[in-house]
């Protein structure tokens, strides 16, 4: 019986031509795959650059964020701002700076409250002379809600 187990062997020789035939499909099969997942994972960064590229992310989103809040705290205060005196002016822009980091700085956490950035509006607002403080108030609201759609989104 062991001497039966050769005969098998010219079975090999015809399987050989058919082998080559799917060895060969299969080594291009691996090559296409080969060049098909460089290409797939040529997108995507390798771990130490991921970690640069998520940092230079989450700085670019906050900076989005922020130039956000800031369109939102100018809006309708163009005009009075050019009122202002070039001291007043300078005064209210830095003001407004603070007041948009603080406000980003406290949309990062994960419980907002709404009063305190209400409150650094007004503070901000409150730099304006001659403004009327329910305007303010209405405003300061206002705004703040805009803000919190900003947090919301996300």
């Amino acid at each position: 019986m062991i001497e039966k187990i050769p005969v098998s062997e010219p079975a090999a020789p015809e399987a050989g031509p058919q082998s080559e035939k799917p060895e060969h499909r299969t080594e291009q099969a691996p090559e296409r795959k080969a060049e098909e997942r460089p290409a797939e994972k040529a997108p995507q960064a390798p771990f130490p650059s991921g970690g640069i590229v998520a940092a230079s992310q989450a700085r670019s989103y906050q900076e989005r964020r922020a130039q956000e809040i800031d369109s939102i705290l100018a809006e309708g205060l163009h005009e009075v701002f050019l009122s202002l005196s070039p001291e007043k002016q300078r005064e209210f822009k830095q003001k407004g700076e603070e007041t948009v980091s603080k406000i980003s700085a406290l949309l990062d956490k994960t419980k907002v409250k709404v009063s305190k950035i209400i409150d650094l509006i007004r503070g901000w607002l409150q730099l304006v002379p001659g403004i009327n403080r329910f305007f303010l108030e209405q405003e300061a609201k206002i705004k703040a809600d805009k803000i919190m759609k900003i947090k919301n989104k996300l």
